[in-house]
């Protein structure tokens, strides 16, 4: 799962994270549109009328915010049946609460991947994995090299990665290179030639991808594989996004703790720790507030069994088998705030780090266009549905999408920063995108 941009120091992570949803120049193959569309495509019919009251219920109550749930709660709920959980229970019991939960592998055992790239011993086939994708080239971190807060990575054909992962194993599991762990390959976007996996309804509701899937060019879905003992640094994902993993086979342990723990972990500098297994946390004087931290809660994860990780959720990952995941970072109603708050936070950082800048028009510009491409595609559902005299495919989904929009919408408009940005060439313009949005959840609410 992307834990933000990767630092080149301090102030160009904050940077970074900032630059938020500027389109990259990406010199790739890349899947045609439609291709990915129809694999991919968000689907908005599984909201009813009764989860949308509740739903708008709750961020009544919340003001719009997220909540936080201070000490985990002593263990994960394990989501068994796949035929006895609906998207209304997933609402209901990790959604709104903002709570982790684990589904069974029950819910992929129809995966292409899960068929195509394990061997019946349950390891991964690099022969198949070979044959498909060996001259891909993929970005590699090296699990052993501490940079910042993350590992620096480097680029080679997945031919070369599956060589070093056998010679690493052939050798007990250890190499003079160090652990190298494959991360954050775009396998969707750029090589979708086979049945990988089938998108679960509780994550379809998925702006991050839908909007980078309207400007074809770039996602936010992932393939991760690795050796046992290769690990992910302890991080919290990027812009507060919801997170779901699966493994494709082998195991990892889950090490999360709830929004606002990690503030208790922080050294005497300010900084998060890159371990939060490393003895040095122990260390009073340098993390004087360690002890005050609730334990965190600990996950084993099974093969094709699916984690979700809510927003704000700082985590480590270790792999203990030979492992290949499928992981997706995504945004919708239900974090949006979240979402929101952090990059004003990242903002402020910013403007008290760097003198005389502000990254201020890029980033609230783009999240401007973020929010106005997913509100055009909700109104243009919810027009549709009056011309046609009822509540069609999608109104209750479009209706709540809506309605988050308006108020994050409304809190961006008003910023003062934003107010700096010249959207004289901007279409609609902002204040005229929040009037069809507010008549829209108007027209909505009405009998």
């Amino acid at each position: 799962m992307r834990a933000g941009p990767e630092p080149q120091a301090l102030v160009g992570q904050k940077r970074g994270a900032l630059r938020l949803l500027v389109p990259r120049l990406v010199l790739t193959v890349s899947a045609p549109a439609e291709v990915r569309r129809r694999v991919l495509r968000p689907v908005l019919s599984w909201m009813d009328r009764e989860t949308r009251a509740l739903a708008d219920r709750h961020f009544r109550g919340l003001g719009g915010d997220v909540p936080g749930v201070g000490q985990a709660p002593g263990r994960v709920a394990f989501v068994s049946e796949p035929g006895a959980f609906s998207y209304a229970d997933f609402v209901r019991g990790f959604l709104l609460p903002n709570l982790p939960c684990v589904f069974s592998s029950a819910f992929t055992q129809g995966w292409g991947s899960r068929r195509r790239w394990v061997t019946p011993a349950g390891r991964p086939d690099f022969d198949h994995l070979l044959r498909t994708y060996g001259d891909v080239v993929v970005p590699v971190a090296n699990c052993g090299v501490q940079e910042y807060n993350s590992n620096p990575k480097e680029h080679m054909t997945l031919r070369d990665y599956i060589t070093y992962w056998k010679e690493y194993i052939q050798a007990g599991y250890s190499s003079p290179r160090g652990c190298l762990y494959l991360k954050d390959w775009h396998l969707c976007r750029d090589f979708p030639v086979e049945d990988v996996f089938t998108l679960p309804v509780y994550f379809s509701s998925d702006w991050l991808n839908e909007f980078w899937d309207a400007l074809d060019v770039d996602d936010y879905r992932f393939v991760y594989a690795g050796p046992a003992g290769s690990w992910s640094p302890f991080h919290a994902d990027i812009f507060r996004s919801f997170s779901w993993s699966v493994n494709v086979c082998g195991r990892k342990k889950w090490l999360l703790f709830p929004p606002g723990q990690e503030e208790a972990l922080r050294d005497r500098h300010g900084n998060l720790p890159y371990d939060v297994t490393s003895p040095a946390l122990c260390d009073t004087h340098l993390h004087p507030r360690s002890q005050l931290a609730g334990p965190p809660l600990e996950i084993t994860q099974e093969a094709g069994e699916m984690v979700f990780v809510p927003s704000g959720w700082h985590h480590q990952v270790h792999n203990l088998d030979d492992t290949i995941s499928i992981n997706h970072n995504w945004v919708n109603g239900f974090n949006l705030a979240n979402m929101w708050r952090f990059l004003q936070q990242e903002l402020c950082a910013v403007q008290e780090e760097v003198i005389m800048r502000s990254c201020s028009g890029i980033n609230f510009e783009e999240f401007y266009h973020f929010l106005k491409v997913i509100a055009e595609k909700r109104l243009l559902v919810l027009r549709e549905a009056a011309a046609e005299d009822g509540a069609g495919l999608g109104f209750e989904q479009a209706a709540f999408d809506v309605g988050r929009i308006t108020e994050v919408l409304a809190s961006l408009v008003a910023h003062p920063d934003f107010q700096r940005v010249d959207t004289s060439a901007f279409s609609p313009r902002p204040k005229e995108l929040l009037q069809q949005l507010r008549e829209a959840v108007d027209a909505a609410a009405a009998p």
